[in-house]
């Protein structure tokens, strides 16, 4: 797995925070830049934190599925895509009311861990194919940062029409990722 493909992945990971930013952008008047970074550190945080317990775990589960391990991470992105998209398309989605405690501890605590699950078995997947995992989390920690204030941003300027489609994009971004795992390992 190349350093493209853990971009993109960061990527997809980073819209299920994206979608979940765009809401805590939607709750707020006008968000002061501490409301902007906040879901940006804890979704950050968490999409970093996440792959790399996964990873852990799977260099213990390396060895007994070496010949199946495109398979099982076509299974984890698609699982996990296919679930992204599902609920990209459920009517969960539409606008809430504004909460006046949306970036307080314990719920970006939930909705990090939350978000961040399917980063878990990302983790899995690059012990997998021996992905450098420091690269990953200097890439995905990032990304989902800087994901995450825009869809503050534009959860505040523009509202909640993206959202769902955000969501949607990036479980198909996983997909297609394991497509082409399975792809290159079956036919390359």
């Amino acid at each position: 797995m190349g350093l493209a493909e853990i971009v993109f992945i960061a990527i997809g990971l980073a819209m299920d925070a994206f979608a979940v930013s765009i809401t805590l952008g939607l709750s707020v008047e006008k968000p002061k830049l501490t409301d902007i970074m906040i879901p940006g550190v804890y979704f950050g945080f968490f999409q970093s934190l996440m792959p790399a317990i996964g990873y852990a775990a799977g260099i213990f589960f390396v060895d007994k599925f070496e010949n199946l391990d495109h398979w099982i991470a076509f299974a984890l992105l698609g699982f996990i895509g296919g679930k992204m998209i599902k609920d990209s398309l459920s009517k969960e989605n539409e606008r809430k009311k504004p909460d006046k405690n949306s970036f307080g501890f314990v719920k970006m605590l939930v909705l990090a861990v939350a978000t961040s699950i399917d980063a878990l078995a990302v983790g899995t997947t690059f012990a997998f194919f021996k992905v450098n995992i420091y690269t990953a989390i200097l890439i995905t920690g990032p990304v989902t940062f800087f994901i995450a204030m825009g869809g503050v941003i534009i959860g505040n300027v523009f509202g909640a029409r993206f959202r769902s489609k955000a969501e949607f994009a990036g479980g198909a971004v996983l997909i297609i990722i394991g497509i082409k795992i399975v792809i290159e390992h079956t036919f390359f």
